[in-house]
């Protein structure tokens, strides 16, 4: 038996559990969401991670957020950082990835990247962090293990 103690990790190691998969949505800006600048007003980008959302959850998670609200459940947006790096246009195609960096007990941390289709260079990235709330109360509720078990893909 060694008296030496295993190798620790390093601090930026990622448990390969906790890795969750990516989703795309792509989307295209329309006349209504430019500002007077002539591109796209900062607050459309929490819409287009919401749209792109809404698709993923039906379409790659399989539950759609009538489900949720089938079973007495919503979210609620507790916090956003959004950070903005170059402006999308009228008419531009851009790709919506996003994917469930992690859970906490009543809530979980969305990470998204938007970028433009036709130069790949990226738009706006960030994070949302989302409350399970029940529907009845409006309170925060803990996640069910067999939701956590149906978005850990």
């Amino acid at each position: 038996m060694s008296d030496t103690p295993p190798p620790v990790p390093p601090a930026d190691a990622v448990d390969p559990q906790l890795v969750f998969s990516k989703f795309e949505t792509e989307l295209q800006v329309r006349p209504d969401d430019i500002d007077m600048y002539q591109h796209v007003h900062s607050s459309r980008y929490m819409d287009y991670v919401l749209a792109a959302r809404f698709d993923q959850m039906e379409h790659c998670y399989k539950m759609p957020m009538s489900e949720f609200q089938k079973h007495g459940y919503g979210w609620f947006m507790a916090a956003t950082q959004m950070n903005f790096k170059r402006p999308l246009e009228l008419g531009d195609r851009f790709v919506v990835r996003t994917w469930i960096e992690k859970f906490t007990v009543i809530g979980l941390r969305v990470q998204f990247e938007i970028d433009r289709k036709a130069d790949g260079k990226r738009s706006c990235d960030g994070w949302f962090d989302y409350v399970m709330v029940s529907l009845e109360t409006a309170r925060a509720v803990r996640i069910p293990e067999w939701i956590r078990a149906k978005y850990s893909v």
